[in-house]
């Protein structure tokens, strides 16, 4: 495995490949078993992985602790290295954004990352949108892989490519989840014992707004006040929202659902914001 610093060195080691197809996974580190099954799915799909770590400041707002986040290059190597990644980008700050990070030009999505976590986070969507539009230039890959356990972020990505004609393929790959159901997510480690077991509550309240579609429930406000109702019951939950939306433009469902959908919520127990989602097939038969 190579370890590039640069851009230029990047490019260098890329085109070493030859014309062999290219996955890549971005990250930003503190690497764990969602990240390894990305990997591993763009490893069985392409002839060469790269991967990127990068603590990307533009994503994180002023109240937000940039330096809290957590970091581990060492580990994250070593597992990289097992897992059969080709190129590693690791870039410092100054690499990715020499000016600083007060751009004059940035990707900023429009209505799709103004709702949800957008509405909490106003600038992180741009952030993203921004490193992630920066990174494909820089990576020139054929596929791009992310997880749909932050479903909002591969809604944004996806129309990204679309409207800009950015020629990559954006592969989803479900969600890793701990035995209680929990998606795994580097901010996890942000949880106290006491934290770490109230925060399985996150996917039983998917399950519930899931099994209640399973049994032929459609109307998205059940839904919701469904899934409302079992966070509320768990103390240390602090709700920011509960959607049920478009699986696509994230547009809330209002009445009945008859197209594909997605369930997502966001709370804050104890320092770490936990995000999750599960999509909803409008085609599924009630009662299976």
């Amino acid at each position: 495995m190579k370890v590039l610093t640069t851009i230029a060195d990047f490019r260098r080691a890329h085109a070493t490949l030859g014309s062999a197809s290219l996955g890549f996974v971005p990250t930003m580190g503190f690497l764990h078993d969602g990240h390894l099954e990305m990997i591993g799915r763009a490893r069985a799909e392409n002839d060469g992985v790269a991967v990127s770590i990068f603590v990307n400041p533009l994503q994180f707002a002023p109240t937000d602790d940039l330096e809290a986040y957590p970091r581990d290059f060492e580990r994250d190597r070593s597992l990289l290295e097992q897992a059969g990644c080709d190129l590693l980008f690791h870039p410092d700050v100054v690499e990715i954004y020499p000016d600083g990070a007060d751009l004059d030009v940035t990707v900023v999505p429009n209505r799709i990352a103004s709702i949800l976590e957008g509405a909490s986070r106003p600038v992180h969507f741009t952030g993203v949108a921004t490193v992630v539009a920066k990174l494909f230039n820089i990576v020139q890959a054929e596929r791009a892989y992310f997880g749909q356990k932050d479903g909002q972020q591969v809604a944004v990505i996806k129309r990204m490519v679309r409207d800009l004609d950015i020629p990559v393929e954006i592969v989803v790959v479900p969600t890793i989840r701990e035995d209680d159901g929990l998606a795994m997510s580097s901010r996890n480690s942000y949880l106290n014992a006491e934290q770490r077991a109230a925060a399985p509550v996150v996917f039983r309240a998917l399950s519930s707004a899931s099994d209640l579609f399973a049994a032929g429930g459609r109307h998205a406000d059940s839904l919701r006040e469904t899934m409302r109702g079992v966070l509320e019951a768990e103390p240390l939950a602090n709700v920011d929202y509960v959607s049920i939306a478009d699986n696509e433009t994230l547009e809330e469902i209002i009445g009945i659902i008859d197209r594909d959908a997605m369930a997502s919520l966001a709370v804050q127990i104890g320092p770490a914001r936990l995000i999750d989602n599960l999509v909803l097939a409008a085609h599924r038969q009630p009662g299976l």
